[in-house]
């Protein structure tokens, strides 16, 4: 939440100063993991789950011919995560896979989970990446 707030310029620095003057010092270590490019929770979610397995994890990253995507992972992998209210309807699908193809044509891998699939099987969400940088480890 504190990662959007951010990003729709709803709090500010100062802000975040207070906040964590005002709550318990444990809390702490959170404050580093905040980052307010994040346009949705579910990418934030994935990120933080991204950075648990040691991955390099670049947040609303410009891909040239593309366009920003929402995370790109160890410089290869692109990470989308779709919600209902972005992506729904044929328009959307047409647009989310023309850049999946100009992704592929750019050498990149492109995984689409939604935000529903980030929250609710995170495990799952850890796995799929975890298989992917396994497999580019065997074929290198």
């Amino acid at each position: 939440m504190l990662d959007n707030a951010l990003y729709q310029c709803l709090i500010d620095e100062a802000d975040l100063r207070d906040l964590f003057a005002g709550i318990p010092s444990k809390y702490a270590a959170l404050r580093p993991l905040l980052d307010g490019r994040a346009e949705a929770g579910s990418e934030s979610i994935a990120r933080l789950l991204l950075k648990n397995l040691g991955c390099s994890v670049q947040v609303q990253v410009q891909i040239d011919g593309v366009g920003r995507v929402d995370l790109l992972i160890d410089g290869w992998i692109v990470v989308e995560c779709d919600s209902r209210a972005h992506h729904a309807g044929w328009e959307a699908q047409e647009r989310d896979r023309l850049r999946d193809l100009l992704l592929a044509e750019r050498g990149y891998v492109v995984i689409r989970p939604t935000a529903s699939m980030i929250f609710s099987d995170p495990e799952l969400w850890r796995r799929a990446v975890h298989g992917l940088r396994s497999s580019a480890a065997v074929h290198r």
